[in-house]
């Protein structure tokens, strides 16, 4: 499918929406998919601490921008960070390896993420409401997506519910189903507000590229 003018191709996103899902339902890798060899893991398991480090230095920058992408603020995200970090600390025993460390431990950090945002009660301002969607030539975003400091201003701009839910499908690849699953809600919530806010991210974008360019 092609794009409409003044749209960006749905690859160019991998640079704003780091990473993104492309056209279809082919996504590419999460930011969190870091290979981690078996040796450091178990070291860490056996509670050495220079392994804690080598898998802090790791993940810090995807679990941080995960959790200032879901939450909106920096100080937030720090503490989801160190949260996040600790919890692995205390829980890396229970990883069996069934499944990629990388997506053990980001599930770990959306969890935190999305409790924070619970306490804050916000995520309740946004009720379940009837589906909608979006064409798949329109969750394509203009070419303002591809200036990272300019979606971060918009994405902030949303709300928490929303912004999650933009967050955790295109840059993290998680199905409608499972979005609904991590935020107690429905799979047609899920789909509502990525239609939602997908349309209202495209409209703030065009508008901060106007002030940016009369700036």
């Amino acid at each position: 499918m092609g794009t409409r003018p003044g749209e960006t191709p749905a690859f160019f996103l991998c640079d704003a929406f780091r990473p993104c899902r492309i056209q279809g339902d082919v996504s590419l890798p999460s930011a969190f998919a870091i290979d981690v060899p078996d040796a450091l893991l178990r070291r860490a398991q056996r509670g050495e601490a220079s392994a804690f480090e080598q898998l802090y230095r790791r993940f810090e920058r995807p679990v941080f921008t995960l959790a200032l992408r879901l939450t909106g603020q920096r100080e937030e995200a720090q503490d989801v960070l160190q949260d996040t970090m600790l919890k692995l600390f205390d829980r890396i025993g229970e990883f069996r390896g069934e499944s990629p460390f990388w997506g053990w431990l980001r599930q770990i950090a959306v969890n935190e993420a999305l409790m924070r945002l619970r306490k804050r009660a916000r995520l309740a301002e946004a009720g379940e409401a009837d589906e909608e969607t979006l064409e798949a030539h329109e969750l394509l975003l203009p070419p303002a997506a591809a200036d990272a400091a300019l979606l971060g201003q918009a994405l902030q701009r949303l709300p928490d519910a929303t912004r999650s839910v933009l967050w955790l499908y295109h840059a993290e690849g998680y199905t409608h189903e499972e979005i609904a699953g991590l935020m107690g809600r429905t799979a047609s919530f899920s789909k509502s507000q990525l239609a939602r806010g997908t349309r209202r991210l495209r409209e703030l974008l065009r508008i901060e590229t106007e002030v940016h360019s009369h700036a």
